[in-house]
């Protein structure tokens, strides 16, 4: 055949990863196996999945396993799969360019990092380029199934920023991948450093993986080094047949009885599914048998994994779908919604049609119960967590409280289930601490009350300072302390719980008896000229100006009509770059506060504006709404302390 060799360059971010892979990642170097063999293992199971469309792929050879062995001699590792390969074409996509991988997110990650860490590699879909972090050059022969033999593709490069290609005959699909290690990484040319590497990382890979067989009375360096020619030797096409013996326990754990199961495994089969080095903070494994049959094995991770810090709602590969054993697709999506999104594990159907596509998985029925089993089991999870271990509960609302309430919005069918799992502060908690619920709150409310009462600010200092609170605080009425971004939004559709609406302290009227409606009209009648006079003063800055049922200490405080946006999250939005469309304020004040008392007595209109002004910056200040002239408020402030 003719061979074509080209010299290409790689794009610049995964140039950007090779350099900090090579330069930068000192721990956790052996994470280079585990990720390449998790790389041969997808490809198997890409291979399997097609085959049972085109079962030709498989050409007679059935057998689907990984190879791993090592040449003392040559210092090089080879990793071989009997997977779906790859062409010329995928290699480039795959290997030299971003492709769909999370090499962006990757390099964002690192960068705010105080310390590179080789661990972070494996969730963001780059592990191929671990096998720098050992090696100072790599070699892939790969052939994908169903090619001909002369088809197959050489991939070399030292990770410097070129990789060069070239055209070979293979003589079996799969792809091979060979080490070349660098000076001082002797340890990982030991068999007995690579098997327990591989059983400690992907023991429970679905498929085999086997290494040189150890033969009694044969010098294991001649096995080693047999092997490594065995590997090398699949380029020329030449033959070499070494007792191989699995190394793994290649079985899926999920099938197995849970009472066979000790924590350690379930451990282990996490960290090596969710490419996590902590352990999940809480697991659950269920058989369901009946008409439609299926195993589902879902973790709580301890801690937000980076894949969905920086890939977020649009990226999400948490679970994994099997029929019968055979992987089908990373189905997040369609066995969860987005809102549990940091949930990893695995499904396997018995009853879903192998056959069926992507697009028909996202709307078949069968599924569509399997989801609603899935999302049940998960919160049945975090409840259980919540009772058994309050400790292990709080880091996980710490972690995924605010993914948590995306699902008040997006579930309205668990709304209620999903709001009693919420923890937040509170005037009657323990400082910024979150622990009080929904539950906590009903428990504790006034005989006369007959609402949820909150407040939301951009943190939790401005929550628990607002001047909002002052009424409520002098009636001794509890308020939930809302400092996260998402809560107004989640407010807005979680509207009452168990029975009882949940209000806003600024919006609407405040609830008073027939005594303290008296006592505010006769307020406002005795304010009435200083009412205007304020309204005259600030012209079209407010839409209202009255007097304040909710201030007891504060001049002056904004209030909301019951569907009008927090002023913080209006600025927040802006700030986004969405269009909000600009409200008038309503200025509330307090006529017996000093400040108050002195505009009502101030004769001369230039110190009176300011003081007006005074009062309008300070309560827009207080409610987290942008001023619209800082040099202005500093100029009156600067004037009305100098006297």
């Amino acid at each position: 055949m003719s061979s074509t060799t080209e010299t290409r360059r790689f794009e610049a971010e995964v140039a950007q990863v090779l350099h900090l892979v090579t330069h930068s990642l000192y721990s956790h170097k052996e994470i280079f196996l585990r990720e390449l063999v998790s790389n041969a293992s997808d490809a198997c199971d890409k291979l399997r999945f097609e085959a049972i469309a085109q079962p030709e792929l498989l050409g007679g050879a059935g057998d689907l396993h990984i190879d791993v062995s090592c040449d003392r001699e040559a210092r090089t590792i080879t990793i071989r799969d009997t997977g779906i390969g790859m062409s010329r074409d995928e290699v480039v996509e795959n290997i030299g360019s971003i492709a769909s991988s999370g090499t962006r997110r990757f390099l964002e990650a690192m960068g705010s990092e105080q310390k590179a860490d080789a661990r972070l590699i494996g969730q963001f879909g780059v592990g191929f380029y671990s096998g720098f972090v050992v090696a100072d050059r790599v070699t892939v022969l790969t052939r994908r199934a169903g090619a001909a033999p002369d088809t197959g593709v050489k991939w070399t490069s030292d990770g410097r920023g070129e990789y060069t290609l070239e055209d070979v005959s293979l003589p079996e699909r799969g792809t091979t991948v060979v080490l070349q290690l660098k000076d001082g990484e002797d340890e990982f040319l030991e068999d007995w450093t690579l098997r327990s590497l591989v059983r400690k990382y992907s023991d429970h890979v679905a498929f085999p993986i086997r290494m040189p067989k150890e033969v009694a009375g044969t010098d294991a360096d001649a096995d080693a080094a047999t092997d490594g020619e065995a590997a090398a030797a699949a380029e020329t096409g030449s033959v070499a047949a070494p007792a191989w013996e699995a190394v793994n326990d290649a079985s899926a754990l999920w099938t197995r009885p849970k009472s066979e199961i000790g924590d350690e495994e379930y451990q282990g089969f996490y960290k090596a599914l969710g490419h996590d080095f902590n352990d999940a903070a809480a697991w659950t494994h269920n058989r369901v048998e009946g008409s439609q049959s299926f195993t589902t094995l879902l973790y709580l991770p301890a801690q937000p994994p980076f894949d969905l810090m920086m890939g977020g709602r649009d990226e999400r590969k948490g679970l994994k779908l099997y029929i019968k054993r055979v992987f089908i697709m990373d189905a997040a999506e369609e066995l969860l919604p987005n809102y549990l999104r940091f949930v990893r594990g695995v499904v396997d159907a018995d009853d879903l049609p192998l056959n069926v596509s992507r697009e028909i998985l996202q709307h078949n029925r069968q599924l569509e119960r399997i989801k609603g089993a899935c999302v049940k089991r998960v919160l049945d999870l975090i409840e259980k967590l919540g009772r058994d271990d309050p400790d292990k509960f709080t880091t996980f609302l710490k972690a995924f409280g605010n993914t948590l309430k995306e699902g008040i919005v997006e579930d309205s069918g668990n709304r209620e289930r999903i709001a009693k799992l919420l923890r937040f502060s509170s005037t009657k908690g323990e400082g910024e601490a979150r622990d009080v619920a929904l539950d906590d709150y009903v428990g504790r409310m006034q005989e006369d009350q007959d609402a949820i009462w909150y407040v939301t600010a951009d943190g939790h200092r401005a929550a628990a300072g607002s001047p909002q609170l002052e009424a409520f605080k002098a009636r001794d009425i509890e308020v939930l302390l809302m400092s996260d971004r998402i809560d107004e939004w989640m407010l807005g559709h979680l509207r009452e719980y168990a029975g009882k609406p949940l209000k806003h302290v600024a919006k609407g009227e405040l609830p008073l008896d027939e005594a303290g409606k008296q006592k505010l009209a006769d307020a406002a009648g005795a304010a009435a000229p200083l009412l205007e006079r304020i309204k005259t003063l600030l012209g079209e800055r407010v839409d209202e100006v009255r007097v304040s049922a909710r201030l007891t200490d504060s001049p002056s405080c904004l209030a909301l009509s019951e569907w009008e946006m927090a002023p913080h999250l209006a600025r927040l939005l802006r700030d986004a770059g969405q269009d909000v469309p600009e409200q008038k304020p309503v200025l509330e004040i307090n006529p017996q506060h000093a400040l108050v008392r002195r505009l009502q007595g101030e004769a001369d209109d230039a110190r009176a504006t300011d003081l007006a002004h005074l009062l309008l910056e300070q309560a827009e200040l207080a409610a987290g709404a942008p001023l619209p002239d800082p040099g202005a408020f500093l100029q009156r402030m600067n004037r009305l302390l100098a006297g």
